[in-house]
């Protein structure tokens, strides 16, 4: 899971972008997300590889709880570097989409964005297998797809997945609202990511990004469930964002139109 930084060129606001076409840039800032996404699976399944392989760790719940916080770590990163700065380091359709409905980002860009997260799901995802052979595609491994725990069916999943960026939807329009909230975003969700992957890993899967299973279903051959973790964190985010888009909800204050991100 992740969400974005608010780009920090919204401190200071420049020219709306043209509501018409897409902003400058786009093609770059795509780049930016697919690369990013790239890295993240990369370490994502890196980090399964190790944690619940056979002649790794082990697996169990510390498992879950290590790989939540080098995933936490590593996204609250991604979310700083250069690249991340450019792009607003979104690296999860779900999120795209729920700062569209807050209005902080273009709809016109929507779909270039989420195509190149979702490219930069399975290069990532391959890549890790090139790196660390066919242990990658042999279970447990099995290209870190994520799979429910015992006694989870398809609607509880999308249940808690729908939950968890419901919240997190909340979460993000609350720090966008502030100054201090927008600098401290990537810190904020690199702990949420952490807790969910450490506490809703062994139950559900705690993906809550449709990037963080699309690669590994895909190139797993088990893309049945794919639907449920696509569903899921997108319903979350359209629900969260219509709430916070009723009057007064936390106090929000989203009141400028998509604004260009700040040049790196």
């Amino acid at each position: 899971m992740t969400l974005t930084p608010a780009r920090d060129a919204a401190a200071h606001v420049p020219d709306p972008v043209p509501a018409r076409s897409p902003s400058p840039g786009l093609l770059r800032r795509a780049a930016c997300e697919f690369g990013l996404t790239a890295l993240l699976l990369l370490a994502v399944v890196s980090g399964v590889r190790w944690l619940f392989a056979p002649d790794g760790y082990g697996g169990g719940g510390m498992a879950f709880a290590l790989l939540g916080a080098g995933v936490g770590v590593l996204l609250g990163a991604l979310m700083l570097s250069a690249p991340g700065r450019w792009s607003g380091g979104h690296l999860n359709p779900a999120v795209t989409v729920a700062l569209w409905r807050l209005g902080v980002f273009p709809g016109r860009e929507v779909v270039p964005y989420v195509v190149a997260q979702l490219g930069g799901s399975v290069a990532g995802t391959w890549a890790a297998g090139l790196v660390w052979g066919p242990v990658v595609a042999r279970p447990p491994v099995s290209h870190a797809v994520v799979r429910p725990g015992p006694g989870w069916g398809e609607g509880a999943v999308v249940a808690a997945e729908a939950g968890v960026l419901a919240g997190s939807a909340l979460l993000l329009a609350a720090l966008l609202g502030h100054p201090v909230g927008r600098r401290l975003l990537p810190y904020a969700v690199g702990l949420v990511t952490a807790l969910v992957i450490a506490v809703l890993g062994p139950l559900s899967g705690g993906s809550a990004n449709p990037a963080r299973q699309f690669g590994p279903a895909l190139l797993s051959g088990e893309a049945e469930r794919l639907w449920v973790y696509v569903a899921g964190p997108v319903l979350g985010a359209v629900a969260g964002t219509g709430l916070c888009r009723r009057a007064g909800i936390l106090g929000v204050r989203i009141a400028r139109p998509p604004v260009r991100p700040r040049q790196p």
